[in-house]
């Protein structure tokens, strides 16, 4: 077993290793807008839950050259973003959102998404995606150490899912198809799935 200190590294070479091990990681494709009303579209698989009472949810922003990006940004001035589940059938999609664009230029026509209107926020939803989720800031905790992040934790204050995948008040895992992002330029969708009865059951 090879011992690395973490502190030895470059970020370059911490971020190979935590996105090679960390895997598979849940992908977001988070809307926000700006205070100049533009939209941003952007993906995120440092992206998890965080707690289901109440239900929030978490982004990890890296900060480029010690400024906070758009995403961050917007949320920290609107409170407000629209997370949704990556899929199949939106990743390509998606990943034109990836490109660096100015702040005043949204990604929605380089993407070819389709908005659509939330209830409880101003921020717009993309149709798309089967699951997405309306959320509010609840905290930002500052990352300064390093290249420095911006982590934010979002509250949901709605759920949106389609109803092919919906059953019983549960997600169907085969019809949501979501993809999940390893290392580099690779994606995973869902793969065998196998049940381990857990201790207390």
């Amino acid at each position: 077993m090879r011992e690395i200190d973490p502190t030895t590294l470059t970020q370059r070479d911490n971020y190979k290793l935590l996105i090679g091990s960390v895997i598979p990681r849940p992908v977001a494709i988070v809307t926000t807008l700006s205070e100049a009303g533009v939209l941003n579209i952007a993906p995120f698989s440092f992206f998890s839950i965080v707690s289901s009472d109440p239900a929030m949810l978490s982004i990890a922003v890296q900060r480029k050259n010690g400024q906070a990006k758009d995403t961050a940004r917007n949320l920290l001035a609107t409170n407000e973003a629209v997370i949704h589940i990556l899929d199949k059938e939106n990743v390509v999609a998606a990943n034109h959102t990836a490109a660096q664009l100015p702040p005043e230029t949204s990604e929605l026509d380089a993407s070819g998404f389709t908005t659509v209107p939330s209830s409880t926020v101003a921020v717009p939803g993309l149709k798309e995606a089967k699951v997405r989720f309306e959320t509010k800031l609840y905290q930002h905790i500052p990352i300064e150490a390093g290249s420095q992040a911006d982590l934010l934790l979002l509250q949901v204050t709605a759920y949106h899912i389609n109803e092919d995948i919906y059953q019983d008040g549960k997600i169907d895992p085969e019809g949501l198809q979501a993809v999940s992002r390893l290392a580099g330029n690779t994606y995973a969708s869902i793969g065998e799935m196998f049940d381990i009865k857990r201790p207390d059951d």
